[in-house]
């Protein structure tokens, strides 16, 4: 039976195919799988195969991608990552670091194969829990966390229309970044990037990653990934690693000098990468997650996004309950408020050695 012959329910939606083996994915199947992530509606940038390396690569954590295969050909597919950590315990997630994960197919049948077989290596692993980062309900009797949502948007094709789009008090924090006369650059250099970024990070009290992550990143996705650095009369304001798969952009990345907030430094470079962004064509503007009730939650919401919820689900094998890494659990307050006053060349020196585990 070839996939196009598929049983279906009653709702018409492919339920299973015949003779549906799943692998590990190899060097000699990458191409296949992202050319199967391009064309499949219910894949995302963090499906890419590339993630593979940079997360082997930078980090050093052991993967599981894994594939359905039909036929001959990749049906699904749904990456896997172990993390082992001392302080934050032992996990499969799909994907960690990535704000988008689990299973990539149109088939409920092959969803549910994938699945099974993720559930079946996190027992062998003997792992605390199985995390699955889903943009829609699959699983509503496992635990769920719905502390994230993500923001995207359909933007005009018309730069001057996405401006009218954008309510009013925050169009004016743009037209203030405009007439501060702050400039935008797209190019590669990590330089200014890393510096505003990790100004930024440190002001939270959050671990940095390391600078050879990024590096990874651009070697990896080198023509999905670019930096818009913005300054002002040459001193260094703001900076955004950005992404981009098929039609949209994803901003990633970013940070600002403490100037930034007075120069409305972060407002005039967003909206310099989604006026560019129309401008190459581009689609859909995806600012990313947000944690409720946080600050940048209610920045993207005053750009006129709408929050969607993340459903974040758990498979819970040696765990009790859910794990709760999070910065806004109170035991990791006294944690945040003393990283908050190490010296930022500390921060820089020992972040990366947590954030490789925070996921």
């Amino acid at each position: 039976m070839s996939p196009s012959a598929a049983a279906v329910d009653e709702k018409g939606k492919k339920y299973f195919s015949a003779d549906t083996d799943v692998h590990e994915l190899t060097a000699a199947r990458t191409a296949q799988w992202d050319a199967f992530v391009d064309a499949c509606p219910k894949a995302t940038f963090f499906h890419l195969a590339g993630w593979k390396q940079v997360i082997e690569q930078a980090f050093g954590h052991r993967t599981h991608y894994l594939f359905a295969e039909t036929d001959g050909g990749i049906s699904g597919v749904l990456p896997l990552v172990h993390i082992k950590s001392r302080l934050f315990g032992n996990a499969l997630i799909s994907t960690p670091f990535c704000v988008y994960g689990g299973v990539a197919s149109e088939e409920a049948g092959v969803c549910e194969k994938l699945e099974g077989a993720a559930c079946k290596l996190a027992e062998e692993l003997k792992v605390d829990y199985l995390e699955l980062r889903n943009r829609e309900a699959r699983h509503p009797d496992w635990p769920t966390k719905q502390l994230y949502v993500t923001f995207r948007k359909t933007m005009e094709s018309d730069a001057e229309a996405n401006m009218l789009a954008i309510p009013r008090k925050q169009r004016a924090m743009v037209r203030k970044g405009i007439k501060a006369g702050l400039k935008g650059d797209f190019d590669h250099s990590l330089k200014d990037f890393y510096s505003a970024y990790s100004q930024s990070v440190h002001s939270l009290g959050t671990p940095v990653f390391s600078r050879s992550y990024f590096e990874c990143l651009q070697e990896v996705f080198k023509d999905k990934c670019d930096i818009l650095t913005v300054t002002h009369n040459g001193d260094l304001v703001s900076s955004v690693m950005n992404f981009y798969f098929r039609d949209e952009v994803l901003p990633y990345y970013g940070g600002g000098t403490p100037i930034a907030r007075q120069l409305k430094g972060n407002d005039f470079m967003y909206w310099e990468l989604m006026r560019h962004s129309c401008e190459r064509g581009l689609k859909v503007f995806d600012y990313g997650r947000s944690k409720q009730g946080t600050g940048s939650y209610s920045f993207k919401k005053n750009w006129g996004f709408e929050p969607a919820p993340l459903y974040y689900e758990y498979y819970l094998v040696k765990a009790g309950q859910m794990p709760d890494i999070s910065p806004m659990n109170p035991k990791y307050k006294l944690f945040i408020n003393a990283w908050k006053r190490l010296p930022l060349s500390v921060t820089q020196l020992l972040g990366p050695l947590i954030a490789r585990n925070l996921g």
